[in-house]
């Protein structure tokens, strides 16, 4: 399973995540998107899930905070704990023993980014 993890801004768009998405993805398929709790249930990341057709994984914050990141922003590290919101959304939903397969992504806009993780075969979701 593939999860696409999301760290934005409250002014993001849908387009603002789908845009960081395209650029992670690079057209490989998602099963799923996953983002902090506080922003799971935003319209923008709503929007993007009922038109892909999947599911949104509310990822806690002692969760993040718990994952070690390739990306470390002192100016999220300092927010949430963590040094990349996306990657650390990413790599939470998608089990213990997950593989970051594309490093955090920044849409054009600068209001999202994204980065993808791969659950290794029989890791419990």
């Amino acid at each position: 399973m593939i999860v696409a993890g999301f760290g934005f801004r409250g002014a993001a768009t849908s387009e603002s995540l789908r845009d960081a998405l395209l650029q992670a993805s690079r057209g490989q398929k998602v099963d799923a998107l996953s983002a902090p709790k506080d922003k799971a249930a935003d319209t923008c990341l709503k929007t993007l899930a009922t038109t892909l057709g999947l599911t949104i994984h509310a990822v806690s914050s002692d969760a993040m905070t718990a994952i070690s990141t390739p990306t470390q922003s002192n100016r999220v590290l300092e927010k949430r704990g963590t040094g990349s919101v996306a990657e650390a959304c990413a790599l939470a939903a998608s089990g213990p023993n997950a593989t970051l397969i594309a490093q955090r992504h920044v849409s054009s806009d600068r209001m999202a980014t994204c980065a993808l993780a791969q659950s290794l075969k029989g890791d419990p979701q």
